[in-house]
């Protein structure tokens, strides 16, 4: 008898299929290049999604997280001779005592206020970044250092692409056994009404400030990673604009689903470079088919895609 696998398996399984053959489909540098902003970005919004699909809080500050990791790993192995591996786990680790710090008080907002307050720290991390021009090279950046792991330095877009691949799967996988373990049902209870989880015994603040901090940790890691990937860094990484490209990856390509923010993130990092051809009207397009797509496709790209393949059963 075939033992049962849960149709979740199976899609992380795809996955990884998936990420091992995307190379042999876009082998050049430019190709490769974009398939590792686009693996960067799916790794931050997996743990956004999980804050604001799956728990319902909203962020408007994660790419501040971004730039933590980003700087960290700048700085630490720039300026301090730290191993790469040990400035990304330094930033990870910053980046969790920030996101405690700051979510144990803004996680008890609600709303716009809520909005505003996320937004407030990605600014501070934004200005830092900016002003501290004797550590991070100011508005103009600064280079980072290479990777090296088992001795040897991680060069090249092939590499740099394996790299952001395998730490992708491992962040899937990890959402998609949260997504159906205790925590993750508590985390949909609390979206769904925080007043009925705290009823059911949930210790609803303490919930929403552990997936704040981990999603921060997530977007330091992708912050890091890109630093090394890309050689050098600017705080435009932290900045305002960024934090909403993410948001509006995860809404494009579904709330509340962890292979939702991987479509949004290749749809917002790739359809760009697909509509450079239109020139002036490539923005005005742009815009037109995300209105489209959230019209159409309120759910979001990955929920709507499942729902139909469902029905055609």
């Amino acid at each position: 008898m075939v033992p049962f696998v849960p149709a979740r398996w199976l899609a992380v399984v795809a996955f990884g299929l998936v990420l091992i053959a995307l190379p042999m489909v876009f082998a050049n540098k430019f190709q490769l290049s974009v398939l590792i902003l686009v693996g960067l970005s799916a790794i931050v919004c997996v743990g956004l999604n999980l804050l604001v699909g799956t728990a319902g809080q909203i962020s408007l500050g994660h790419a501040g997280f971004f730039g933590i990791g980003a700087y960290a790993s700048a700085v630490l192995t720039g300026d301090f001779g730290w191993s790469g591996v040990a400035a990304i786990a330094a930033g990870m680790a910053a980046s969790v005592v920030l996101g405690v710090g700051v979510g144990w008080p803004i996680l008890r907002l609600r709303g716009h206020y809520l909005a505003m307050a996320t937004l407030g720290v990605g600014v501070i991390v934004y200005l830092t970044l900016v002003r501290e021009i004797g550590l991070t090279g100011g508005p103009d950046g600064r280079p980072v250092a290479a990777l090296t792991l088992f001795g040897r330095r991680m060069q090249g877009e092939f590499a740099w692409y394996c790299i952001v691949a395998a730490v992708l799967w491992v962040c899937v996988w990890a959402a998609e056994n949260l997504s159906s373990s205790p925590w993750g049902r508590s985390l949909r209870a609390i979206h769904g009404s925080e007043h009925a989880a705290a009823a059911l015994g949930i210790d609803v603040h303490r919930l929403k400030v552990a997936v704040f901090a981990a999603s921060a940790a997530l977007a330091s890691l992708a912050g890091s990673l890109y630093a090394h990937a890309f050689a050098f860094v600017t705080p435009d990484q932290a900045g305002f604009l960024h934090s909403v490209e993410f948001v509006v990856m995860i809404v494009v390509g579904g709330l509340g689903s962890v292979f939702g923010g991987v479509v949004g993130a290749a749809v917002i990092v790739v359809l760009p470079q697909v509509l450079t051809a239109l020139k002036d009207y490539e923005h005005l397009v742009f815009g037109a088919l995300l209105i489209a797509v959230v019209f159409v496709m309120h759910r979001g790209l990955a929920p709507t895609a499942v729902n139909l393949w469902r029905s055609r059963l």
